[in-house]
C-alpha cells in the first residue's frame, strides 16, 4: 500500500534526550492518560528509559466520570507529593485526567467539580515543588472543559481550540505571547540547562 506521509520516527525527543544526559524523570498519571505520559510523550514507542520510573494510578470503575469527577487526581497527588519529596527527581511529567474526561460528559457541574479538584491538586503540587527549590510548567494540549455548552444550548463534549494557559512557577522568567506544543520541551531544556537539540523545532 502506497501511503502520502509515513510514519515519522522521533529522534531526540524530551525523555530519551535527558536520560542520555544522565537525569532521572518521572511519570505518573492514571489509566485514563497513562500513555500520554509514557508512549505518547516518548515519540509513540514504548521504550522505558534509562533513569525513567512510572506509576500508574487506576481510574475508578464507574460508568461515566461525572458519577465522580475527582477521578483519582487525589490518589495522584498523593503518590506525586511522595515522590517529589524523595528529591529523586530531576524532572516530573504527570498528567490530569479530569478536565478532559469530565469534560467529555457535558455535564457542567461535574465539569466544574474537575475543575475545582485539578485546582486543589495542582496546588498541593506546586506547594511541594517549591519546597525543594523546583520548577513547575502547567499547561493543557487542548480545551475541553472551559466550553461545557453549545451555542443552542445542548452539551457540547468535544475538545475545543482555544488557546491554553502556560504558567510558570518558581522561575523568573518573561514569557513570549503566541506560544505553541513544540515550545515547552525547549523551555524545559532551558530551565535544566541543557542545550537543545536540532530535532527540536520550537
Amino acid at each position: 500500500v502506497k501511503v502520502a506521509f509515513a510514519p515519522e520516527k522521533l529522534k531526540n525527543t524530551f525523555g530519551e534526550y535527558i536520560s542520555r544526559k544522565g537525569l532521572t524523570q518521572l511519570r505518573i498519571a492514571e489509566t485514563e492518560k497513562y500513555a500520554h505520559v509514557t508512549f505518547f510523550f516518548n515519540g509513540g514507542v514504548e521504550t522505558v528509559f534509562p533513569g525513567e520510573d512510572r506509576v500508574l494510578i487506576h481510574s475508578p470503575k464507574v460508568a461515566t466520570y461525572d458519577l465522580q469527577p475527582e477521578m483519582n487526581a487525589y490518589l495522584v497527588t498523593d503518590a506525586l507529593v511522595q515522590r517529589i519529596e524523595s528529591g529523586r527527581y530531576d524532572v516530573i511529567i504527570l498528567n490530569y485526567a479530569n478536565c478532559d474526561m469530565v469534560g467529555h460528559t457535558g455535564v457542567f457541574d461535574a465539569a466544574k467539580a474537575a475543575v475545582e479538584a485539578v485546582d486543589a491538586c495542582v496546588g498541593r503540587v506546586t506547594d511541594a515543588i517549591a519546597k525543594m527549590g523546583g520548577v513547575a510548567l502547567i499547561t493543557a494540549d487542548h480545551g475541553n472543559a472551559d466550553k461545557m455548552a453549545a451555542e443552542d444550548g445542548s452539551p457540547f463534549t468535544a475538545h475545543t481550540t482555544n488557546p491554553v494557559p502556560f504558567c510558570v512557577v518558581g522561575y523568573p522568567c518573561r514569557l513570549r505571547s503566541g506560544g505553541k506544543l513544540a515550545d515547552i520541551a525547549p523551555t524545559m531544556l532551558k530551565i535544566l540547562g541543557l542545550p537543545q537539540p536540532p530535532e527540536m523545532t520550537g
